[in-house]
């Protein structure tokens, strides 16, 4: 079975026009990669989302390390953030004739993680993942689309990250690619420097770049779940622009303007 894990980002759903936009593209490349009999498992985050939600309720709002602080008030408005954001894509994605079905890492115990530490309470680390359940909904012929939201061996919900999560699925899978759906168009040497982007990288180039501190804010969950993806079974993993027409396409193309990253 020919799988893609792809992994959209909650700024690229941030309003109803950037949402039916991102849809429409989606939706293309999604049936252009199910005519040629690939696979595909959506994950998803909500960042925008959830800390919208949280201010609207009054509940603060803290990050360490780049970390969202998630004690249990913050925990149910992730997890009722996050429902909501996989309810629309799922919905969007059926109106556009994808047989789409909402899922969590929380379902057939898909994905169990454990706290970071005692300063980011329930924001978890993948500990472990089951991928019998996922690989029935593929075998049937439906596009799983995942919430991160997962549960601890003890049966509380975890705030795990959707790049964290994507890149353990894809291993799991031993994914044929990892795309992740970004807002730049590659990997860079230098973040400031647009001319530094690179095509293609190794592991090795990957980890001297996050040594070097050229890897940051954002793009450095992505790199960790690339380096897990690639480590641990999947071929490849490819960063590219999702605000682009045909983004997914272009990604798994030859003609992909993205950065390719292989082990």
């Amino acid at each position: 079975m020919s799988v893609v894990v792809v992994k959209l980002g909650g700024h690229a759903l941030d309003g109803a026009t950037d949402l039916e936009h991102t849809l429409d593209m989606l939706a293309s490349d999604l049936a252009s990669l199910a005519n040629s009999g690939t696979h595909v498992v959506l994950v998803h985050g909500a960042g925008p989302q959830i800390s919208e939600l949280l201010t609207t309720l009054g509940i603060p709002v803290s990050f360490v390390d780049g970390l969202r602080v998630t004690d249990a008030a913050t925990m149910n408005v992730v997890a009722m953030s996050l429902g909501l954001v996989n309810q629309q894509l799922v919905l969007g994605l059926q109106r556009r004739q994808v047989r789409a079905v909402g899922l969590s890492g929380v379902d057939a115990g898909m994905v169990t993680a454990t706290s970071k530490g005692e300063r980011w309470q329930r924001a978890g680390d993948v500990t472990h993942v089951d991928t019998s359940y996922l690989s029935h909904v593929l075998a049937q012929g439906f596009l799983p689309v995942v919430s991160p939201v997962s549960a601890s061996v003890s049966g509380e919900l975890m705030n795990c990250n959707a790049d964290a999560v994507a890149g353990a699925l894809a291993a799991a899978v031993r994914a044929d690619a990892l795309v992740l759906l970004s807002d730049v168009d590659r990997l860079r040497r230098d973040p400031d420097d647009p001319n530094s982007a690179v095509a293609s990288a190794t592991v090795e180039d990957v980890e001297a770049l996050m040594a070097s501190g050229a890897i940051r804010d954002g793009m450095t969950p992505k790199m960790h779940a690339a380096l897990t993806a690639v480590t641990a079974g999947a071929r490849r993993v490819v960063l590219a622009n999702g605000t682009r027409p045909g983004a997914l396409a272009n990604a798994l193309s030859d003609a992909r303007t993205g950065t390719e990253i292989t082990a």
